[in-house]
């Protein structure tokens, strides 16, 4: 049985921004800083979540919190949790609901005790379970989904890599495919590493076209549910992405009517 502590549904609760407003504001940088907004990432593995609830998180000054990042610090702890992360993980399993609870309050306690306010989730909800319970204790402003063709997931997944000295995250993948209707072009480049880190390129263990495979799979028979739990809400914002980031950036900002200054300033300069 999970237990949600005081601390965690005191920080849930935080007041919720008037969804109609999120929608109809211009939301300047930088009195948007520090907007109390509750949002949540939907998505398949590897369309995209953490690049651009980052992005907003930024925008508006708001913490993103990432359940896979806290999965991947427990992994990387090599405490009594690591070793149980790393059977589900390698088999590209979905983590308990259990786990993912845990790890998330203890990381809502600590933004509490920072005194953050508001906060842009990114893998969490991933089932019905997660979505009730989450449901039970704070209002979700607007759940954004992303969705992107499942070709282009796959080779998203296997161009992912990382920097093992900085941290650095890359994409070697150059995504050129034709859409459907054999006239819609889909473009989206490379994401390279800069010339120190091109030869300390690591692949997550997890990024496999069989892992990645099992994980579209679990994620449309498991998490899928959950976008018509948001969409009866009302609550459901559908966007699919049109090409590489600088594109998918600028129209997902135009979609949540979200300015950013500092988009134009580079526009002006270019």
């Amino acid at each position: 049985m999970v237990v949600w502590t005081r601390a965690v549904v005191r920080t849930w609760r935080c007041r919720p921004t008037n969804f109609s407003r999120a929608f109809s504001e211009k939301l300047p940088t930088p009195e948007a800083k520090g907007r109390n907004v509750q949002w949540v990432f939907l998505g398949c593995p590897g369309v995209g979540k953490g690049t651009y609830a980052a992005r907003l998180s930024k925008l508006l000054g708001v913490p993103h919190i990432a359940t896979g990042d806290l999965v991947r610090q427990q992994l990387s702890s090599h405490g009594p949790l690591a070793l149980k992360l790393v059977d589900i993980v390698s088999q590209g399993q979905l983590i308990s609901d259990e786990i993912v609870i845990d790890l998330l309050s203890k990381r809502l306690e600590a933004g509490e005790a920072k005194g953050e306010i508001g906060f842009i989730l990114d893998g969490f909800p991933r089932t019905i379970r997660q979505a009730e319970i989450l449901e039970g204790v704070t209002d979700i402003d607007l759940v954004i989904n992303l969705k992107l063709r499942e070709d282009a997931l796959i080779a998203k997944c296997l161009g992912r890599r990382t920097c093992s000295e900085c941290g650095g995250n890359y994409n070697v993948a150059c995504i050129d495919m034709k859409g459907d209707d054999g006239e819609t072009r889909m473009y989206m480049p490379p994401l390279l590493p800069p010339p120190h880190c091109e030869t300390k390129l690591i692949t997550r263990s997890d990024d496999t076209e069989n892992v990645v495979k099992e994980r579209l799979r679990i994620y449309h028979e498991t998490s899928k549910p959950v976008e018509d739990f948001y969409r009866k809400r009302g609550k459901l914002l559908e966007f699919d992405l049109p090409g590489g980031i600088p594109e998918s950036w600028q129209k997902l900002l135009q979609a949540l009517n979200i300015y950013d200054d500092d988009e134009d300033k580079k526009s002006a300069a270019a």
